[in-house]
């Protein structure tokens, strides 16, 4: 979502304007012709393509994502039960509607824009990014909305130090090739009191250990061929796990431990069931995490008010506001 002449007096566009920064040499970014950026110190240019600025060049290890949030674009928005998004966000960070009401947000890992929708419309101004071309969805997704997305590295964003009154990530800093240090490259985004909330995939959670085996021949394919098979694949697997369990004694067990070895999402949705299936599978980073390991990392870049969420992993605190 280019910065537009219908937009140059929009908060969001104010708040980008005073923000952006360039990789190179940290100078501040104006908005060109095309809808993307250039350097004023040193004439960097961030391209626009297909309707957002590029901040990298490649989708680099997230190639998967872009392939899954081209392919459901709208599966995770496509209900009436917005309290069902509502809940997630609320569960995955610990936010309120009142913390978000004209605060200036960024969505790390915004995929297709889900949990952005919760927080525009609970009246954030948001700022996602993504490594992947699911940027680019989010952008079209949320186009009426307080909301602009770039394709962006975690470990390199085009922000200020002290930009945002929140950031969060829910679901994808896990899928980096080193979550502590993502997490960690944050908290510098942070305006003093900002908040920092994650959501990160359990370490307690055993039963989806075959996943991470299968994941090592899985992730290596294609997202078009791995795609193909799981569509197979994922029906027969759920509808067998269904036949089984009605099976006296004996059903159970064996659903059971075909669930374990051949992990698949039991949702009844069946496109989300194959979504949440495919995000097993294809990534090439997935990593898992406890309480222990990310309370000591949020201790390590000094965040106050410390607190769990709904539903594990997730952590959310408070950057220390400065002293006079």
């Amino acid at each position: 979502m280019p910065i537009t002449e219908e937009q140059t007096q929009s908060a969001l566009s104010a708040d980008l304007q005073a923000i952006l920064s360039c990789l190179g040499c940290g100078g501040k970014l104006d908005s060109d012709q095309s809808g993307g950026f250039v350097c004023r110190a040193c004439q960097r240019v961030y391209p626009n393509a297909n309707g957002i600025a590029r901040f990298v060049d490649a989708q680099q290890y997230a190639a998967s994502f872009g392939f899954q949030w081209h392919r459901y674009q709208k599966v995770q928005l496509d209900h009436d039960e917005r309290r069902i998004e509502d809940r997630d966000f609320r569960m995955k960070t610990g936010l309120r509607p009142e913390e978000l009401q004209g605060k200036l947000v960024l969505d790390v890992g915004c995929g297709m824009g889900r949990f952005a929708e919760v927080a525009t419309r609970w009246g954030a101004r948001v700022v996602g990014v993504d490594l992947s071309a699911a940027a680019e969805v989010a952008a079209k997704n949320l186009k009426d909305r307080e909301f602009v997305a770039f394709q962006a590295d975690v470990f390199a964003l085009p922000f200020l130090p002290g930009s945002f009154d929140i950031i969060y990530s829910v679901g994808v800093l896990h899928h980096t090739p080193d979550c502590e240090a993502a997490v960690k490259m944050l908290e510098k985004y942070l305006k003093p009191g900002g908040i920092l909330a994650v959501w990160l995939y359990s370490g307690y959670n055993k039963w989806y250990r075959f996943s991470d085996i299968w994941r090592h021949y899985t992730s290596s394919m294609k997202p078009t061929t791995l795609h193909t098979i799981l569509k197979v694949a994922v029906p027969v697997l759920y509808n067998t796990q269904l036949v089984l369990n009605k099976v006296p004694l004996v059903g159970p067990p064996v659903a059971g431990l075909m669930h374990h070895v051949f992990p698949v999402n039991r949702q009844k949705n069946p496109e989300l069931r194959m979504l949440d299936t495919f995000d097993w599978y294809s990534p090439k980073y997935q990593s898992k995490h406890t309480y222990e390991q990310v309370f000591r990392w949020y201790e390590a870049m000094g965040m106050e008010d410390m607190r769990v969420g709904e539903t594990s992993i997730a952590v959310r605190g408070r950057k220390p506001f400065r002293t006079a």
